[in-house]
Order: C-alpha cells, then structure tokens, then sequence
C-alpha cells in the first residue's frame, strides 16, 4: 500500500514538470496594409462625427471587394451601396478593391461647433430643425463637406448650406 501511494505521489509529481517544457515555434510573416486609407484620413474631421456616420465610413474602407459577390474579373468600376437609416454611402471601387470615389448623405447629424457658432451668431433665435450633411471624396481632388441647414423663427424658415469650417456658401 505504501509503495502504490509513493508511486502515485511521484507520479502526480513528474507529469506536472513535463507539461512546463515551452515549444517556440517560428511563424509566417504577415504583411497588413490598408488599401483606402487616404479615404478615412480626408473624412476624418477635427471633432467627433456622428457616431453612425463613422461607423459606415470604416466599413466602407473595409469592405473587400474580391471577397464580394459582385466581384468579377472582366469589370473596371464597382459602385457599392452602403446604408444606415440616417444616412447612405455611394461607394466606386476599382477593380483591385481601391476606393476611388464616394457620394455620402446623412440626415440630422450631429452638428460641429464652428457650424453651430455660425448660424447662432448670424441667426440668433433661430433652430435648427433639420439638417443634412453631404460628403463628396475623389481620389485625385480630395473631399467636399457640406451642411445644409433648415432654420425656423415662428413661421419664418430659411435654408442655409455651409461648409465644415463653418462658412457660408
């Protein structure tokens, strides 16, 4: 009886320090780039956009076009639609999955400072009761942002479009 406990004991022992051995192995190496990265650096604003709005941005810079069933060899543009129900996203790939261009609209986001201090200042008293934000990125010529706004004093309404800076266009 004795022997079997001390056999046990030196058993449960040994087993533990055997698993303790660390195997390295070395591993392949894996190269990650983003393809549209341009893209999200020109919509990125200072402040934080509406969080939707951001979201459908990311994925449409992920999106992989040859994983897609829409991808086919023979095709030269791809235009993907994107939507969220606020706002969409009209997407051209080319055909190695870049993004070339994109038409966004997102309605009653939210709104940056410098947009808000200028329609307080120029139209005190006024709201804000819709507005609609409009991107525009091209590869080549870079990216438009536009607000257009729907202000109202009583039964007095006036529609205004403005840039990111808050400038009037």
């Amino acid at each position: 009886m004795t022997k079997l406990v001390l056999g046990l004991l030196a058993l449960g022992l040994t087993i533990p320090a055997s698993a303790q051995i660390i195997k390295t192995e070395q591993l392949s190496e894996v190269v990650v780039y983003a393809t549209n990265y341009k893209y999200l650096q020109n919509v990125n604003t200072e402040e934080v956009a509406s969080v939707p709005v951001e979201l459908l941005e990311r994925k449409v810079a992920a999106f992989n076009l040859k994983d897609s069933e829409y991808y086919e060899d023979d095709w030269g543009v791809y235009s993907i639609n994107f939507y969220i129900p606020n706002g969409r996203i009209l997407a051209a790939y080319d055909s190695e999955g870049k993004l070339l261009r994109t038409a966004e609209r997102f309605k009653n986001v939210k709104l940056p400072k410098a947009v808000k201090k200028a329609v307080s200042d120029r139209y005190p008293g006024w709201k804000i009761t819709k507005d609609v934000y409009l991107v525009n990125y091209n590869e080549d010529r870079g990216v438009t942002k536009k607000y257009k706004i729907k202000l109202k004093n009583g039964d007095d309404i006036v529609r205004v479009k403005m840039n990111e800076k808050g400038e009037y266009l």
